[in-house]
């Protein structure tokens, strides 16, 4: 399966860097690596992944990362993973 990011995701992944980590390129560097390094194993962790709390549908998962959700798509189809965004956990309740 290859894994791809929507350009939601790349969208939200910048601004996310850039508002909570601001002038801590450090700390930002280490999340992003941290966050490319759970998305690259996603294939072989994806049955430990719940569905997802912000999509109706089964083949759409969450990671849990440092208080944020990365919801992604299981195509199966096209064997694929999509990577579909980056929410702050801090304004949701699960």
């Amino acid at each position: 399966m290859k894994i791809v990011s929507s350009p939601l995701y790349e969208e939200q992944l910048k601004s996310v860097l850039g508002s909570f980590f601001g002038d801590d390129i450090k700390g930002a560097k280490s999340f992003k690596l941290y966050l490319d390094t759970i998305i690259l194993n996603m294939p072989t962790k994806v049955k430990k992944y719940k569905k997802s709390i912000f999509f109706d549908n089964e083949n759409i998962k969450d990671i849990e990362h440092q208080g944020f959700t990365i919801p992604f798509f299981v195509d199966d189809i096209n064997n694929t993973y999509v990577v579909l965004g980056i929410i702050s956990n801090i304004n949701h309740n699960s």
